[in-house]
């Protein structure tokens, strides 16, 4: 005769639904949609939209363009207000997330093909090199920004990532940076519905 089901199971089971209900709307994320990608490039690309955009920096008084980190220029540029849909209320909260994991991500990859022996010590370090490279290149660098999620099933799958991608003239110097930000799967931030349906199930199944 089969064994009845654990009581604390059939709570534990009952608690889940809630959260996976929910769970497909989250697996895709706010930034991860053209309207966002279209209306940050806006302010990268082309050139004459990063030369403005190097200018109302210089004016803003809020920052140092020789010191300045991925995440504190854009909503000097485009207040967060004006970003479509969710992606200005979560702007901080997921640009904190992503600075975080790519923190503990130790780097072996050049900064570019022109400084070949520049280095950055982290994942994050390089990104912030990269992007201070574009804004105060002489002239400014165009860049333009991509956002996608890890494939569900790569080792990486919980992890922050970047991809650069360089566009050189005939004199070895860039012109143009690709800039891709990977996104765990199937989670806006740490916390998301998916991340606390599995923990949830996990203690279930115990």
């Amino acid at each position: 005769m089969a064994a009845a089901p654990r009581r604390d199971a059939c709570i534990g089971i009952e608690a889940v639904l809630p959260l996976m209900k929910g769970t497909s709307k989250m697996a895709g994320k706010p930034y991860n949609n053209q309207k966002f990608k279209d209306h940050i490039n806006s302010f990268y690309y082309p050139l004459s939209a990063m030369q403005k955009s190097v200018e109302i920096l210089k004016q803003s008084n809020q920052l140092d363009l020789a010191t300045m980190k991925f995440g504190d220029y854009q909503p000097i540029l485009s207040p967060l207000d004006n970003w479509p849909g969710e992606t200005g209320r979560r702007w901080v909260k997921s640009k904190d997330h992503a600075r975080a994991g790519l923190a503990k991500q130790y780097n072996n990859t050049p900064l570019s093909a022109d400084e070949s022996a520049v280095v950055p010590l982290t994942k994050c370090d390089l990104l912030d090199a990269s992007v201070r490279k574009c804004f105060n290149s002489q002239p400014p660098i165009p860049m333009q920004i991509d956002v996608q999620e890890q494939p569900q099933d790569s080792p990486s799958a919980a992890q922050h990532d970047i991809k650069l991608v360089w566009t050189y003239g005939s004199d070895g110097i860039p012109t143009l940076l690709r800039l891709t930000m990977v996104c765990p799967y199937g989670s806006v931030a740490q916390g998301s519905s998916e991340v606390r349906t599995q923990k949830v199930l996990a203690e279930v199944s115990e």
